[in-house]
C-alpha cells in the first residue's frame, strides 16, 4: 500500500498516512526564498517503511518547484540531504 503524502500549507507541514498511522514533516519560512525543515515525526508503527523518505522527497520536490533554498534544522532532513548529493545545490548558504 503506497504512502499518501499531502501538503498542508496552512499548517506548514507535509503529512503522511498509511494503514491508519501518520507522519509529518514540519517547516518554516524564515525569510523570503528559504524553507527550513524543522521537524520530522513518524508513528512508531510506520518507522522503517520509507515514510520519512517519502516525506523528504515530497518536501524537497516542493522546494525545487518553488525555487526555494533549503535549511535543515531537523536532524533527519540534514542526514537525508547529506546522503543525496542531488539536493546539495538547494542548500541555503546562510544556514
Amino acid at each position: 500500500m503506497p504512502v499518501t503524502i499531502q501538503h498542508q500549507p496552512q499548517d506548514q507541514e507535509f503529512t503522511a498516512a498509511l494503514d491508519g498511522h501518520s507522519g509529518e514533516l514540519a517547516y518554516s519560512l524564515p525569510t523570503e526564498g528559504v524553507i527550513d525543515f524543522t521537524h520530522t515525526f513518524v508513528d512508531k508503527a510506520l518507522r522503517g517503511k520509507g515514510v520519512g523518505e517519502a516525506l523528504a522527497k515530497e518536501a524537497l520536490a516542493y522546494a525545487q518547484q518553488q525555487h526555494l533554498r533549503i535549511r535543515t534544522s531537523c536532524e533527519f532532513m540534514k542526514s537525508y540531504v547529506a546522503q543525496h548529493p542531488e539536493y546539495q545545490p538547494l542548500l541555503d548558504k546562510q544556514q
